[in-house]
């Protein structure tokens, strides 16, 4: 969840965006889009990643946008990747102090009891500190 001092039209222009998910990513997981991205996303859209999770490994990531709400939300969904499911949810809300934005992350580790293991100690952590990579960037970009 994060304040924005901003308007809804500038922040559904940016965060509906693909080609903006690199400057709000970790440099770390060295993120990068390797399939074409139009200025605009829509539901069905597939957009492949290559993204590291942990240092040295690199992974291929293909999420589908499932739902779009011009304005309101939009959902992408793991098709291939790290995860058994990943399911996130973006929403946008208008308000007085510009527009607040929610974030729901749904999503299941793989590999059974030693998934649940690196859950407790890495992955929650991990996913948390992306997050609030994205607070800060935000706030860097758009203000508090």
């Amino acid at each position: 969840m994060q304040q924005l001092p901003m308007g809804l039209a500038e922040a559904w222009e940016f965060f509906s965006s693909p080609k903006n998910l690199a400057k709000i990513t970790p440099s770390h997981m060295g993120f990068k889009i390797t399939s074409e991205v139009p200025d605009k996303m829509y539901p069905g859209q597939i957009i492949s990643y290559i993204v590291s999770p942990l240092p040295g490994i690199k992974t291929n990531w293909v999420t589908e946008i499932t739902h779009v709400v011009e304005d309101k939300f939009f959902v992408d969904e793991q098709r291939f990747g790290p995860y058994s499911m990943w399911h996130h949810e973006h929403h946008f809300e208008e308000n007085e102090k510009g527009v607040f934005m929610i974030d729901k992350v749904s999503y299941k580790i793989p590999f059974g009891f030693l998934g649940h293991i690196a859950q407790s100690l890495l992955i929650k952590k991990q996913l948390r500190g992306i997050f609030e990579y994205r607070v800060k960037v935000l706030e860097e970009l758009f203000g508090k």
